[in-house]
């Protein structure tokens, strides 16, 4: 199975070098969020067919919402959402057309192989 993160800070268009692994590795799940100054996150996984290196067709998406505290290192993860109109919703129109670029322009036979319903995830 292939897999993919891209971690995006939550107002921006292009995602961070870091995944949400390794950003979110050493941290401490915050026990409350008093004094604390959030720093916040869209985290989007992509799985598909093939093998670790290549697709060879996209097959889920996953996106869940993230805060971290960079001072303190101490953050928030939440369960991840995979129905369609949830994650259509959390990602602004500049993050699906990054998404939708990035996959169709890495593994184009993967995006022509994908399902019109994964696909439609990224329209406007």
């Amino acid at each position: 199975m292939w897999k993919r993160n891209f971690l995006f800070r939550a107002e921006e268009a292009v995602p961070l070098e870091q995944t949400e692994n390794e950003l979110f590795h050493d941290t401490d799940p915050a026990l409350d969020s008093s004094g604390l100054q959030m720093d916040m996150y869209l985290s989007v996984w992509l799985q598909g067919d093939g093998d670790e290196e290549t697709p060879s067709a996209y097959t889920n998406v996953y996106v869940r919402t993230a805060t971290l505290d960079p001072i303190k290192k101490v953050g928030f993860l939440q369960p991840l959402q995979g129905r369609t109109h949830q994650i259509k919703s959390m990602l602004s129109d500049q993050q699906k057309l990054y998404l939708r670029d990035w996959l169709s322009g890495s593994f184009p036979q993967a995006w022509e192989e994908s399902d019109e319903y994964f696909q439609a995830i990224f329209s406007e």
